[in-house]
């Protein structure tokens, strides 16, 4: 039998100890990349009655579309250039559309609008009243205090809003706010 000396043991045994963890840490890492099946006893069903839960109505983005089309087509009715934004009950834009030869800046005032409305569930002409007793309201970020938008209910709750900007008053603008929402009954 062969005598192996003392270098060649501490090297093949230096090479079998990185085998064997090389080994080990790609088996840690494919169990990690692969999440296991959580017990069955850890699994738990929602329940509509929890009072830890709640649900809430939002507008498709088919019903937004329709909505913003007929806001569009009011507008037009009346040689308007506007554009239109639609936003969910959290204010995110769900529809815009900024019709033919629209301004630049009715795109931004039109997604202010829609969120303006559906924050406080009322029309923006109502609440550029409110500004007489409560001046501050104006500055919250991205809220925009002028007649053009309308909110969107159901159950008396608020679950979009509607923008309109680029008529020459806010009138018109929230006259096709009205229309959109219309659209929807």
């Amino acid at each position: 039998m062969k005598k192996i000396s003392m270098r060649a043991r501490v090297l093949t045994g230096g090479a079998t100890l990185v085998a064997l963890g090389a080994g080990a840490f790609g088996a840690v890492s494919a169990n990690a990349a692969t999440p296991a099946a959580a017990p069955a006893a850890a699994v738990v069903k929602a329940d509509v009655k929890n009072k830890n839960t709640t649900q809430s109505t939002h507008l498709t983005i088919e019903a937004a579309t329709k909505a913003a089309q007929a806001t569009l087509k009011a507008a037009e009715k009346e040689n308007q250039r506007v554009s239109v934004a639609v936003v969910d009950r959290n204010g995110n834009t769900i529809v815009t559309l900024r019709g033919d030869g629209a301004g630049p800046q009715s795109y931004e005032s039109a997604v202010k609008k829609a969120y303006t409305a559906v924050s406080w569930n009322a029309p923006t002409s109502e609440l550029v009243k409110r500004l007489t007793n409560a001046p501050t309201l104006k500055d919250i970020p991205g809220t925009l205090f002028l007649a053009g938008g309308a909110p969107v209910t159901a159950k008396g709750a608020p679950i979009a809003g509607i923008g309109v900007a680029g008529a020459p008053s806010g009138d018109l603008d929230e006259k096709f706010a009205q229309a959109g929402v219309a659209a929807l009954n």
